[in-house]
């Protein structure tokens, strides 16, 4: 199935750059800091692509030098090519502390041909277990594509290629914490999971393919200049009509795994957060 390019999260942008938002163009030298991996990690053309690499003795990572608190987050990654298995690539946002706030995209490797598997997360005050995992309609490994989260005091929405694929709304009135007081950075890292990542760990990652690369490009984010502005400018922003449609086309056709219909997970009633969602 094939969608034409999106049109209906474009006005999202639009309106929070006239009410006083700021955008950032990617720089990488500017923007991160390689934090692990030595060698592994790198730089290059100009501050214009990064790339991350693991081998059998370590993997890299990188993580941004601001935080941000609600804004809106594009990064355009090319996954590790060819037998990925064993293999995480994770680019995340998060906070700090045993009650950190986090929002994850993690791609799991697989054996040559076989999909990528894009896992889904939200923490709020440390706690997690709210997996969605989906397959990708394209080939990671072949060209660039772009990942985005929107978040905003209402809800967090995951893009691939500025496509819904996940909604996570804010539930408090129900009991559920949501994440709108600390500050997150992102970062990213790329490291051997083989006892977990595919199948469960029953694959292993074959290292006679290593070093395993990772690129990232097109680093994008905008963001607001205070709290108070972010809680006034962010209220209102909600998916069209156009965007609902292909949020619901994405969850039927690709998503393998969903929290929210795990009962054998959860014997004493799924959490209260799956009872109010539509998605």
């Amino acid at each position: 199935m094939a969608f034409p390019k999106s049109i209906g999260l474009s006005v999202i942008v639009i309106i929070v750059v006239l009410m006083g938002y700021g955008a950032s163009a990617g720089d990488f030298y500017n923007d991160f800091d390689i934090t692990w991996g030595d060698h592994r990690a790198r730089i290059f053309k100009g501050g214009q692509f990064l790339s991350l690499s693991l081998d059998k003795t370590s993997g890299s990572g990188f993580q941004s030098k601001k935080e941000y608190l609600f804004g809106r987050i594009d990064m355009q990654l090319k996954l590790v090519a060819g037998n990925s298995a064993g293999t995480v690539t994770a680019y995340y946002l998060s906070s700090q502390g045993p009650t950190h706030d986090e929002i994850d995209f993690e791609f799991l490797g697989n054996l040559s041909g076989d999909p990528y598997v894009l896992h889904t997360n939200v923490f709020t005050q440390g706690k997690g277990n709210r997996e969605q995992q989906f397959y990708l309609w394209f080939d990671p490994t072949r060209n660039f594509h772009t990942y985005s989260i929107i978040w905003n005091p209402q809800q967090i929405i995951f893009l691939v290629d500025n496509t819904p694929i996940r909604v996570f709304k804010n539930a408090e009135p129900i009991g559920v914490p949501f994440p709108k007081n600390q500050p997150m950075r992102i970062y990213s890292s790329l490291w051997n999971a083989d006892d977990w990542a595919t199948r469960g760990g029953l694959v292993k990652t074959d290292w006679s393919k290593a070093p395993f690369t990772a690129y990232y490009r097109n680093f994008n984010a905008v963001t607001s200049s205070s709290k108070a502005d972010s809680d006034a400018a962010w209220q209102v922003h909600e998916l069209d009509a156009y965007s609902r449609r292909r949020l619901r086309w994405v969850q039927k056709n690709y998503m393998i795994y969903n929290y929210c219909t795990d009962l054998k997970r959860f014997p004493q009633g799924l959490p209260p957060e799956c009872k109010r969602s539509r998605f």
